[in-house]
């Protein structure tokens, strides 16, 4: 027999993802799968038909690498108008296969071997494994509980002479908690004259509730001037199986990113493109806030009675679950017996810190059909 080779895992620690696991789980009991973050609703019948359209007129062909102008064009009025920073659409938007290719592409573009990340945890799951396979060193800042606040004072202290990168979530995934003006104002202090770049991932944006207002990284000139910032149709357009995103960044920094995203997938499907391009011209496409808002109601009035205690919910289509009252196990092994005992699959939170932090409490996305919501909150009023 053949001696297979082996490979030096370059990620030895990383596994399977949670959301992998608890969606098989749930699959496995049939549960109620309010893990994983995509919708279980249909997308816009006229979305699907510009698609069908574009196929027939021809549109199948690889699209230009930076993506289909008219798209680059409708997203860089969309920015401008909501955030008033204007990203000129040849030069400084790029159309990317979802926003983890966005983030790949930064961070491969920008971190070299030594290079510090400052990541504030609990954080995505992608961000420190590209940081990683780039040589960088991730340095955590723990957000302050329950509010999932940034504690700028700790950010302060874990700025160092590698720092390279600060990366910003907003609304925050997991924890659904929103930067303020404030914050903003004090990024901008901390990197105002440095070499600090910073990755604004804000695939919710257009989902904040309660009047907030969404605040934008590229809001800010001196933030904009060193920000690539990262966004997602999938999110905003309920078509995460499209695996559609986009970067924007200044000039000389988009440079470097199409160096590395040409190489990494090149282009992004062309039919859809357009597809989108014509659809995201009429702006009332990208409110979809009050939409998901009704839908947070809705499950939060749906578990009224029962012994969770639901925490603040700024935007994305999650909400968090105090379970302290319930029971001290462990959030994995709760999340776990929720699916198989009870019928509802959810995320803990511990898996999102780089160190063991356990404050009983699970994520549970809200992106689903009213009656899918109600029967959850009826299993978890039994728990």
């Amino acid at each position: 027999m053949a001696n297979i080779p082996q490979l030096k895992s370059k990620l030895p620690h990383i596994g399977a993802t949670i959301f992998s696991k608890m969606s098989a789980l749930a699959n496995e009991y049939n549960a109620v799968n309010l893990s994983q973050g995509f919708p279980d609703f249909e997308v816009d019948p006229k979305l699907i038909d510009m698609v069908e359209k574009n196929m027939r007129w021809g549109k199948n062909q690889y699209a230009p690498y930076t993506g289909v102008r008219e798209l680059r064009e409708v997203l860089s009025q969309q920015i401008h108008r909501d955030h008033g920073h204007l990203y000129d659409t040849d030069l400084e938007v790029n159309i990317t296969a979802g926003a983890t290719q966005a983030i790949a592409s930064v961070i491969t573009a920008s971190i070299s071997p030594g290079d510090e990340v400052i990541l504030f945890s609990p954080s995505y799951d992608c961000y420190a494994p590209y940081i990683e396979l780039n040589g960088g060193i991730p340095v955590y800042v723990e957000l302050n509980f329950p509010s999932y606040t940034i504690n700028w004072e700790a950010a302060r202290k874990a700025i160092g002479p590698k720092t390279k990168m600060i990366i910003i979530n907003s609304p925050h995934n997991p924890t659904a908690s929103t930067i303020s003006e404030n914050d903003l104002l004090e990024l901008e202090e901390i990197t105002t004259g440095t070499e600090i770049l910073i990755l604004a991932d804000e695939v919710y944006e257009h989902i904040v509730f309660d009047g907030q207002k969404h605040h934008s990284v590229c809001s800010k000139p001196n933030l904009a001037n060193r920000c690539f910032l990262v966004g997602s149709l999938g999110k905003t357009l309920h078509i995460t199986g499209w695996k559609t995103g986009f970067c924007m960044a200044p000039q000389s920094l988009m440079g470097e990113f199409r160096k590395v995203h040409q190489f990494m997938v090149f282009s992004v499907n062309t039919p859809m493109q357009y597809a989108l391009a014509e659809y995201l011209q009429e702006d009332q496409n990208f409110r979809i806030s009050e939409m998901y808002q009704g839908k947070r109601d809705v499950f939060l009035k749906s578990i009224e009675g029962s012994k969770f205690k639901a925490l603040k919910s700024q935007g994305t289509y999650f909400q968090l679950l105090d379970y302290s009252e319930i029971t001290d196990e462990k959030d994995v092994d709760f999340a776990v017996r929720l699916t198989k005992e009870f019928g509802v699959a959810s995320i803990p939170l511990s898996v999102f810190y780089s160190e063991p932090v356990d404050h009983k409490t699970l994520r549970f996305c809200f992106a689903k059909n009213d009656e899918t919501l109600k029967k959850a909150g009826e299993l978890l009023k039994r728990v």
